[in-house]
Formats: structure tokens, C-alpha cells, sequence
């Protein structure tokens, strides 16, 4: 699972770096927020989740993880889609309706790693993990 969370982190991170090149080289800096939330949620969430998943298994192989990977994979690119869409004046009520619920979705996965964090990642994992170290 790990490895999944990492490389959906890596398409986040190409994506909010090319909006980052967009608005330097267009001086239009509309998506901001657009880039900020790429960059933040997508690469930098992501990346940090994954690397919880290689280093905590068990975290990994519970059903949570595959919820959190949906729910983020799932309601991120909607909010992502739906504040450019904004961010371009365009803004209907179905496209604020649709950001909510993608922020929902999203926001719903990073809890639901919560209690996979809190359930599944235990301080004697940690250590045995290093006393393993040692012993090469």
C-alpha cells in the first residue's frame, strides 16, 4: 500500500510543480490555491502516508488503508478540479457543491488514517524494528 500512496504522491507533486511553472511564467497566479493544495495534500500528504505504510505493515494490510487510499485517490482530484473551476470565475453552485464533497471524501480518508495510525502503528513495532537494525 505503500507504494501506491507514493506513487499517487508523484503525480501529485508533477502536477502542482507544472501549475507553479504555469503561473510564474503567465505572472496569472489564479490557481494558487490550486497549486498550494497539490503540492500540500497531494505530494506532501501522500508521500508522508506512504512512508508510514512501508514502515508500519500492519497499518498497511488493514482494511483502512485501502479506504484511506480510495477516499483520498477519489475526493482530491474533485477538489482539485472543482477550485480550478473557481479559481477561473466559473462557480455554479453544483461546482461549490462538488468541491464540499470532494473535500469531504478527501478529509474522510485522512481521518480514517487517523485510526489506522492510532490502531495499528504501536511503539514496540518501532523498537523492534531498531533492535533488528543493530543486530546486522
Amino acid at each position: 500500500m505503500g507504494v501506491r500512496f507514493l506513487k499517487m504522491a508523484v503525480v501529485y507533486i508533477l502536477v502542482g510543480i507544472c501549475i507553479g511553472i504555469y503561473m510564474g511564467t503567465t505572472l496569472n497566479f489564479a490557481l494558487t490555491s490550486v497549486h498550494a493544495h497539490a503540492n500540500l495534500f497531494g505530494w506532501a500528504t501522500l508521500a508522508l502516508c506512504g512512508f508510514t505504510y512501508l514502515r508500519f505493515p500492519k497499518a498497511a494490510e488493514s482494511p483502512l488503508a485501502k479506504w484511506h487510499f480510495w477516499l483520498q485517490g477519489i475526493g482530491l482530484p474533485i477538489m482539485l478540479i472543482t477550485l480550478t473551476l473557481m479559481a477561473h470565475g466559473y462557480s455554479p453552485e453544483w461546482v461549490t457543491t462538488f468541491k464540499r464533497i470532494g473535500e469531504a471524501v478527501a478529509g474522510t480518508g485522512i481521518l480514517i488514517f487517523a485510526v489506522n495510525v492510532f490502531t495499528n502503528v504501536k511503539e514496540v513495532d518501532v523498537q523492534n524494528h531498531h533492535k533488528h537494525d543493530i543486530s546486522l
